[in-house]
């Protein structure tokens, strides 16, 4: 497996389409999740918007300060998924969301790259100070779950979210 996180730049503008192109066709099919909501919350198509909403440096308007990375695979250059990193949490992710919200596009996932994908997360909140590293899913989102637990995570409770859907809290730590 020969990925790297990295972070998106006009290189990666052709690539990044269709990759988002094929999350939104299966989200529409299949209804599936958009985590990581931070990749579907512009247009990708106006890339300069786009690469500039990316990251929120300072917090505002809500909103914490995050990091988004994509995943690539350097053997196929293709992005293979992205993850948000949140620097730090408010009281709202402290319930859901968490440090890190990762997606695998469709066409690769029960592969390995996300628990490969969290894995390279983690070192990057290592490298912001955090130590300890809050995981959310949905209850029924077994693969999910997986991939944070073979990266250490523990699972502390269960809640529902305001969607009425049961959410477990994972913490990892570094």
């Amino acid at each position: 497996m020969n990925v790297k996180l990295i972070k998106l730049t006009k290189e990666y503008e052709a690539r990044l389409g269709e990759m988002i192109e094929e999350w939104q066709a299966d989200q529409e099919r299949n209804h599936t999740d958009r985590s990581p909501r931070a990749i579907f919350r512009n247009d990708y198509r106006d890339f300069d918007a786009y690469l500039a909403d990316l990251d929120h440096a300072a917090a505002m308007d809500g909103w914490v300060p995050d990091s988004v990375f994509f995943l690539l695979d350097e053997d196929r250059d293709r992005l293979l998924g992205a993850v948000n990193i949140r620097h730090c949490l408010n009281d709202a992710l402290m319930v859901t969301g968490g440090h890190i919200g990762d997606g695998i596009r469709p066409t690769e996932r029960r592969k390995g790259y996300g628990t490969e994908l969290v894995r390279l997360a983690l070192l990057e909140c290592k490298k912001l100070g955090i130590d300890r590293v809050l995981m959310t899913c949905d209850r029924n989102n077994i693969a999910s779950a997986k991939t944070i637990v073979k990266n250490g995570g523990v699972l502390e409770n269960e809640g529902v979210n305001d969607e009425g859907i049961v959410e477990q809290r994972y913490w990892i730590t570094l």
